[in-house]
This record gives C-alpha cells, structure tokens and sequence, in this order.
C-alpha cells in the first residue's frame, strides 16, 4: 500500500507544482500606466496590461491606484475578459492624490487569483 501511495504523490506533487507556476506565470502585467491631472486638480489614469484570458473563469478583473503605504485612492473594475484584445488598455478620472504625494503605485487584479503581489510605481509631476 505504501509504494501506491508513493507512486500517487510524486505525479500528483509534480502537477501541483506545474499549476502553481502556471497560476504564477499568468499573473497580470502591468505594460504602461500614463498619468495627468485634470483641471480640477483630480488625476486619470491610463493603465495598459497584459494576461492570457481565457474566459470568465479566468481573466484581469481590475486594478487599483495605491499611494505608497499601500492605501486605496480609486479603483477601475473589469466587467468583462479580453480574451481577443491584449493587452489592453482602461482608463480611470476623478482619483483624489493628497497633497504632497509624488508617486503612487498601480496594482492588478485576476480571477480567481486576486490582486497581484507586484506593484508598479508611478511620479507624478
């Protein structure tokens, strides 16, 4: 019974290992993220990314504006894959910066992994 046990754990430890490093691998990127500030004195957003959607059960869902503590300052959701357009690029107005921030950090967000350990910074000017 032990060496059927054994033969069962290697092949099944070796696909849990793939799967982690594929789940890992498609994490979303983060391409470019264009920044300005409005009129208003309210900041936009452009943020391109890239991820190998495959459909509703796996796909970019979102990302968010972060200042450097890690705090929310606004967040864009996708309502949809883009399994046919990548990378792709989504756009978010009206983010509040406080005054005397420089630089924020943009994170991205996957179904069903949930956001990505990876920021990117941004300056803002």
């Amino acid at each position: 019974m032990n060496m059927i046990r054994h033969m069962l754990f290697i092949p099944l430890t070796m696909a849990l290992m793939t799967a982690a490093g594929i789940a890992a691998a498609d994490s979303p990127k983060i391409d470019n993220v264009s920044a300005r500030q409005a009129a208003d004195g309210t900041w936009r957003f452009d943020v391109t990314i890239s991820h190998p959607d495959t459909g509703w059960d796996h796909y970019a869902d979102g990302w968010r504006v972060l200042d450097m503590e890690g705090n929310e300052l606004g967040m864009r959701v996708l309502h949809h894959p883009h399994v046919e357009e990548q990378p792709f690029t989504r756009s978010l107005s009206g983010v509040r910066i406080p005054a005397g921030i420089t630089q924020v950090q943009v994170q991205a967000r996957e179904t069903p992994a949930g956001w990505n350990a990876q920021t990117t910074t941004v300056n803002l000017r």
